[in-house]
């Protein structure tokens, strides 16, 4: 919408069109509130956005550009580089290709050349014979003629005789000639035949091209990198968030298909579910027993569990009588925390991730088809849908605060339009410096590949992975990876698209670099058999889950929103999303479910009575269920 289109009062201004101010957005105007959603970017979803390839590269140019002037937006590290030897290495490999086509084709029309030379000597030879045989026959002729002269009595039976031989020489000379003849097509034929069936190798070979930059940024449409990595957990406060408001509609997801940990230099399969601990081959008997017990035994608080509450979750797992392994696997890559980890804490992830196990097929991990950026779209998409205005490459200058009042009465845009507002809802990279000197900003350290195969290979390519590389393994702080296939739509067919997070030590370079190295075939590394790397990135960005700048000296209405923080989940976001509202509204629902398209009353029609009670009915038992979400999970 243009800026001399906006109207001049809003109840709610929201600045920023990252996942918490989207659900802000999204509940506002549900209820009814004017919203205005604003944003500087030229896109969607902020921190959270998901780019192709081609428009990564714009993104990354910008922010070596700017990086300095905003305080959450992402660091990109100097180091951030291609794989130049790989893409050199595939480029000579296609030249040698090509030149042995060009050998091959050499060496064929030499063949044809010698063939030709040698049906012209043949040809030439043949008619040398043919001639001499001519200059025989007019010999015996002239000798005959004389003999014929001499002997005048026997002139009629010498010439007859010589009629018989002239006739016979006649035949030879035919059948001289047809025999040459066929001779001549039966190389040919053979010639053909040869050449039809040559090897091909030497006829132009079909080898399987290695994937360059070039066709990177040629296909660069079918990429969707996201800026974060996050699953969805099945159970967890966004998936149901989004099918309570029926958000869910909107977009589709995908199962994580295996979960992955690092352990003693190797990937092994973590069994999860009770088939995949059956199913297992790296634990015995008397392991799968304990394990299936202690996962069961888990499911409900004990007195048990209150004793061990001041001792870290690794202490209580070593009680358990459970061995390495199975402590490896329920730490790291079950409850994903650390051995400090309180055993409240350990328990509390436990419980979540063995809740979400099963709602959506045999994982309790989800991924947005399109990639995470589509889920803030989502959200904006219903606040549009409810009267929501949006303006991007538009932003907000300056506030006017009734400072006797401590409120924000008003906001200046971009363009110097004056827009009365109620609230104002901000994402804390537009506060720039002031963000920065309140607390002291920790930050994320990111990698993002673009591989030609999967880290752990299996009968199925479109394989979607969860990888958890624990603390000292081979970093200094515990790693998340996520692998995705094609299949997802965020990357091109023959390629994987992996995302590393871990909290930062170093540059994000010095952080994750020598697990690529390790796991990747890189420059550095060329060892066969692992992944190769096609493409790298490296970068910071701050961390979300640090105190916020509320209170810190600004207005009693001006809410701000913090950025992606490294924790797997949604679970920061959605709660400082549902917190922000009810400051703003404290007696409304937080999105509440959207009616049905037959359930909406326009002007002049009587109301059902029923019509409201059914559609919160049909939301609580989509709620329940997952019902609304599974039409739109592709398996």
């Amino acid at each position: 919408m243009a800026a001399e289109d906006l109207p001049s009062e809003f109840d709610v201004v929201i600045l920023g069109t990252g996942l918490a101010e989207s659900v802000v957005a999204a509940a506002c105007s549900r209820v009814g509130q004017r919203v205005l959603h604003l944003d500087r970017r030229s896109y969607y979803a902020a921190n959270w956005a998901s780019f192709t390839f081609n428009a990564l590269l714009t993104w990354i140019q910008e922010q070596q550009v700017s990086s300095c002037l905003w305080a959450s937006t992402p660091q990109v590290s100097p180091q951030s580089h291609l794989s130049e030897a790989e893409e050199e290495s595939a480029e000579a490999e296609e030249e040698s290709a090509e030149a042995e086509e060009e050998s091959a084709e050499a060496e064929e029309e030499s063949a044809e050349a010698e063939e030709e030379s040698a049906e012209a000597e043949e040809e030439s030879a043949e008619a040398e014979e043919e001639s001499a045989e001519a200059e025989e026959e007019s010999a015996e002729a002239e000798e005959e003629s004389a003999e014929a002269e001499e002997k005048s009595a026997e002139a009629e039976e010498e010439s007859a005789e010589a009629e018989e031989e002239s006739a016979e020489a006649e035949v030879k000379e035919q059948v001289r000639k047809s025999c040459h003849v066929q001779q001549d097509q039966l190389v040919c034929q053979s010639s053909n035949v040869s050449t039809n069936h040559r090897p091909p190798t030497q006829r132009g070979r079909s080898l399987k091209k290695k994937i360059n930059y070039a066709q990177l940024v040629k296909e660069g449409r079918r990429f969707n990198i996201d800026l974060v990595s996050k699953l969805l957990f099945s159970r967890g406060s966004l998936v149901d968030l989004l099918i309570r408001s029926n958000v869910s509609r909107y977009t589709e997801f995908k199962n994580v298909t295996r979960i992955l940990t690092y352990h003693h230099g190797n990937l092994q399969q973590v069994p999860c579910s009770r088939a995949d601990v059956f199913a297992s081959r790296q634990l015995s008997v008397v392991e799968k027993r304990k394990l299936m017990r202690f996962l069961t035994s888990c499911i409900e608080e004990t007195e048990m569990d209150q004793a061990y509450s001041n001792q870290p979750y690794s202490k209580y797992l070593q009680d358990q009588q459970l061995g390495e392994n199975l402590q490896h696997f329920l730490l790291h890559s079950i409850a994903m925390v650390t051995e400090d980890t309180p055993t409240e804490a350990g328990l509390a992830s436990t419980r979540h991730f063995l809740r979400s196990l099963g709602r959506y097929g045999n994982s309790p991990f989800l991924f947005p088809v399109y990639g995470l950026g589509e889920i803030p779209q989502c959200f904006c998409r219903m606040s549009a849908v409810f009267g929501g205005i949006y303006c991007l490459r538009h932003s907000v200058c300056c506030l006017i605060v009734d400072r006797d009042a401590n409120r924000c009465k008003a906001v200046i845009d971009s363009r110097g339009q004056r827009i009365s507002c109620s609230h104002f809802v901000v994402e804390d990279g537009y506060l720039g410096s002031r963000s920065s000197c309140l607390f002291v900003c920790r930050l994320l350290s990111r990698a993002i590949l673009i591989t030609d195969s999967s880290v752990l290979p299996s009968d199925s390519e479109q394989q979607v992975s969860m990888v958890t590389i624990p603390p000292g393994e081979v970093c200094q702080s515990a790693v998340k990876m996520v692998e995705l296939c094609s299949s997802t739509m965020t990357c091109m067919p023959g390629t994987y698209l992996v995302h590393l997070t871990c909290q930062s030590v170093g540059s994000a370079f010095e952080d994750l670099s020598q697990l690529v190295t390790k796991m990747f075939q890189t420059p550095e590394s060329q060892e066969p058999g692992r992944p190769t790397v096609l493409w790298s990135l490296y970068f910071n960005m701050a961390d979300g889950s640090v105190p916020g700048v509320e209170g810190q000296g600004l207005p009693s209405n001006v809410h701000v929103c913090s950025g992606p923080e490294g924790s797997l989940d949604h679970e920061h976001s959605i709660k400082q999303a549902e917190l922000i509202f009810q400051r703003i509204l404290p007696d409304e629902e937080f999105c509440p479910p959207a009616p049905n398209p037959e359930d909406i009353i326009y002007d002049g029609e009587s109301p059902t009575p029923s019509a409201e009670e059914d559609s919160v009915k049909e939301a609580g038992q989509q709620e329940e269920s997952g019902g609304d979400l599974n039409s739109q999970l592709d398996q």
